[in-house]
């Protein structure tokens, strides 16, 4: 039987894009009924977002199926007093609120934190933003580009030569709805809570806690990070060198694990030179070690030197693209990929990402697909206590 730690929580997801329906879509994964609540025209911008044009044109994009199955939706004009109302009625039935607006859109709303309080007096209300609640940049749109940029990420990352780079997918977005999702979860634990709890999640500062040896470097050693391409900084050999076929990734960290590479490499000498004996001495001495080791490297090809690194225990793994990872058993295998048959509005079967993780040995899991736009409005709106022909009446005024 599959663990559902959050079963019984409603959620109400009222976010866009990415950090806000990934939080919400890893407490799907954890059992929680999550609610997302969609503009009328269009919903969530992520249904028009992806590398499939056919689906953002049904509004079924790519980006809005990987981060939503398991959830329902509802479409209310927040702008309508009728839709207030109706949101402040789901208030009261959910346990948690995630939102993504820009900081005072909700108050002007008059749905803020303090205003759905007075509904539930115990609301968990998580508000993501690119720069947090307060101080001189909250006003300020941002997507995950901008946070690269202004964390820092983007100056320690690519080699010397092209850096500042941009890490290759949505890192920031990312980042921001596990912290938020971290966050929801911890309060949820607190069994000794009698009151409401405000999220203030910055993307910006969720991004520079992750980034705790390059700050800490400038903090309390006053070293600047650099970008170093594929070296590791605290470590050589660590980092990425060709074989005679492609790339081969090596982390030898260790002194043993050196001494290690010296002997599956057949350059035992490398263990006393004084270039590379020490640990400090190989740092200075990068460049010169890495093309001593990419000569020997060239005899072989990258699954060959994999093996023989294995073999004495250092650490080596061959540079992978997305397709020839999902398609490896050691993903393949354990239930990272879930799958949805002939999902409503996408004509066909999807395969999407679960949380990484397992609960007693079993991936967690959602039972039904990324939702269609609305799908769920009568049904959610009956349970709120509405008839059938307030329903319609709310339809005709375009309310839902």
């Amino acid at each position: 039987m599959s663990i559902k730690p959050l079963h019984g929580v409603r959620v109400l997801d009222l976010t866009n894009v990415l950090a806000g329906p990934f939080a919400c879509h890893q407490l799907a994964h954890m059992g929680a009924d999550v609610i997302k609540v969609e503009a009328r025209q269009g919903g969530d911008l992520a249904r028009q977002l992806g590398a499939d044009q056919a689906l953002n044109s049904v509004h079924m994009g790519v980006s809005f199926l990987a981060q939503n199955p398991g959830k329902r939706s509802i479409t209310l004009d927040l702008k309508h007093p009728q839709g207030k109302e109706a949101l402040r009625r789901l208030v009261q039935t959910a346990d948690v609120l995630v939102e993504n607006y820009r900081p005072g859109v909700m108050q002007r709303l008059e749905l803020g934190y303090e205003t759905l309080l007075k509904e539930n007096p115990k609301l968990i209300y998580c508000a993501i933003s690119g720069f947090g609640q307060e101080g001189p940049l909250r006003d300020l749109p941002a997507y995950d580009q901008i946070i690269q940029g202004m964390s820092g990420v983007m100056s320690i990352t690519g080699a010397p030569e092209n850096a500042p780079y941009r890490v290759g997918y949505p890192m920031a977005d990312t980042i921001g709805g596990l912290t938020a999702a971290f966050a929801v979860a911890a309060a949820l634990a607190d069994r000794n809570r009698t009151e409401g709890v405000f999220i203030d999640v910055s993307m910006l500062e969720a991004v520079m806690a992750t980034m705790g040896w390059a700050v800490s470097n400038h903090l309390i050693a006053d070293r600047e990070p650099k970008p170093l391409g594929n070296d590791n900084v605290t470590a050589s050999p660590s980092g990425t060198f060709r074989t005679q076929d492609g790339l081969l990734n090596i982390a030898a960290n260790k002194q043993e694990q050196f001494e290690a590479v010296c002997a599956v490499l057949d350059h035992r000498e490398w263990v006393t030179d004084p270039r590379f004996a020490e640990r400090s001495a190989r740092l200075q001495n990068r460049a010169e070690l890495k093309s001593l080791m990419e000569e020997a490297l060239a005899g072989k090809t990258s699954d060959a030197w994999w093996q023989l690194f294995q073999g004495v225990g250092v650490p080596a793994g061959p540079v992978y693209s997305v397709p020839e990872i999902l398609e490896h058993p050691q993903v393949a295998d354990r239930g990272l990929i879930g799958s949805f048959k002939d999902v409503p509005g996408v004509g066909r079967d999807i395969r999407i990402v679960r949380p990484g993780f397992k609960l007693n040995g079993e991936a967690p899991s959602v039972e039904t697909p990324p939702p269609q736009l609305g799908e769920h409005t009568a049904a959610i709106m009956a349970e709120l206590g509405y008839s059938d022909a307030e329903i319609q009446a709310l339809k005709q005024e375009k309310v839902v």
